[in-house]
């Protein structure tokens, strides 16, 4: 076999794995884990034992929103005078503060130079006063047995953080980005599920996660993922993150695809931060099952992954111009018209279409060319704070 047919193959091979491959293998895993080992099902506390909890929540410039989401807040179903809702609101300069000034209920924190949601963060967990705290978005609404789902979790001593589930409203009238993020969702919620019953989901999402207070560990105030980093430290610390898909929050997609394009290029960019930044979890000796999932589910896709994706191109078809074989002329055109697809999904976006068939490969394709800006921004990032335009909703 060639040296270009060895790295062909070999491409191919992480990308299969990557985004197919790791899946089918981590299902199979827990399904013999399950006969085995079943991992039992926490018990809720009996009433009048549930435990207080802060729910925080950092909001930049939200002022259409604040209403909205406080109704949310208060239909949370938990104990009385058990739930304390603190808004941390750094650098806001529109009516944020002032809408939340007619909720004697809420804690606000508010400074008004803004350093970015990173450094809110750090500062704001020094306010905190108990041992659970739930994280969660301004623009996103919880399920009414989000708290009480999530308590329940932390009911097992090896969990030092729980994920939520995140679900993205996809509208009739929503385009691509909003449904390929929905898309996208769903499969990533799959394994993270699959991922916990194994060992441990492999970080959380802003949106809804809790975490142990005494488990915080302030961060970077440059780090972009500050959800993944804050509950991967805890990973670090030898407790799991536990995943609840029955405490869910909920919000649309990106309002176009210039806007998810801002939030795909700061994941990839913060997901090349957090790879130095958690390296000694790739020790399997010490991390075990961690290490393998890790590399698997979050750090193939933010490294080596999209240059595997797009060095098949060129080797494709050096392969079939210098050996003419039927195998790989019929790769060739599984790639063509995987492109084409992608690309007529390109016009379906521009035309206000969603279909399946095109939003698929087009999503595909549009999330792993977005490691390449994540790696422009980091490259002509000046140091500074972690501070980022937010992305609009649709």
């Amino acid at each position: 076999m060639s040296t270009t047919a060895i790295i062909f193959w070999a491409c191919m091979a992480i990308v299969a794995y990557t985004y197919v491959g790791y899946g089918l293998i981590l299902y199979l895993i827990v399904r013999i884990r399950r006969i085995f080992r079943p991992r039992p099902r926490p018990v809720p506390p009996h009433e009048g034992e549930w435990p207080e909890v802060t729910l925080l929540i950092c909001a930049y410039n939200e002022e259409d929103v604040v209403d909205e989401k406080m109704e949310n807040n208060r239909s949370l179903d938990y104990e009385a005078g058990k739930l304390h809702i603190v808004f941390v609101t750094d650098g806001s300069d529109d009516a944020t503060n002032e809408r939340l000034a007619a909720y004697p209920d809420v804690q606000v924190l508010f400074r008004p130079e803004r350093k970015g949601k990173t450094a809110a963060l750090n500062r704001a967990i020094g306010y905190i006063n108990t041992d659970l705290v739930v994280f969660t978005d301004a623009n996103t609404h919880l399920n009414r047995e989000a708290i009480r789902e999530i308590v329940t979790c932390f009911q097992d001593p090896k969990v030092g953080c729980v994920a939520g589930e995140k679900r993205i409203l996809v509208r009739q009238q929503d385009g691509m980005a909003a449904g390929g993020e929905g898309a996208y969702w769903k499969y990533e919620s799959t394994l993270k599920a699959l991922d916990s019953e194994l060992c441990s989901t492999m970080g959380a999402a802003g949106e809804l996660f809790a975490v142990r207070k005494r488990f915080f560990q302030p961060m970077d105030v440059n780090m972009l993922l500050d959800d993944f980093i804050m509950s991967m430290r805890i990973v670090e610390q030898g407790y799991r993150i536990a995943y609840c898909r029955d405490a869910y929050a909920c919000e649309t997609g990106s309002a176009d695809i210039e806007q998810e394009k801002k939030r795909k290029v700061r994941i990839a960019a913060g997901g090349l931060q957090s790879i130095w930044q958690l390296r000694g979890l790739l020790n399997p000796f010490r991390h075990g099952w961690v290490s393998f999932q890790l590399l698997s589910h979050r750090f193939l896709r933010w490294s080596v992954t999209p240059f595997c994706l797009l060095a098949l191109i060129p080797l494709n078809l050096m392969l079939m111009w210098e050996t003419g074989h039927p195998l790989y002329i019929t790769l060739w055109g599984l790639q063509c018209v995987f492109y084409l697809l992608a690309l007529r999904g390109s016009q379906d976006e521009q035309q206000g279409r969603r279909r399946t068939l095109t939003m698929i490969p087009f999503y595909f394709l549009f999330m792993n060319l977005n490691v390449f800006g994540g790696i422009r921004y980091l490259i002509n990032k000046k140091k500074g704070t972690g501070a980022w335009e937010k992305a609009r909703r649709a």
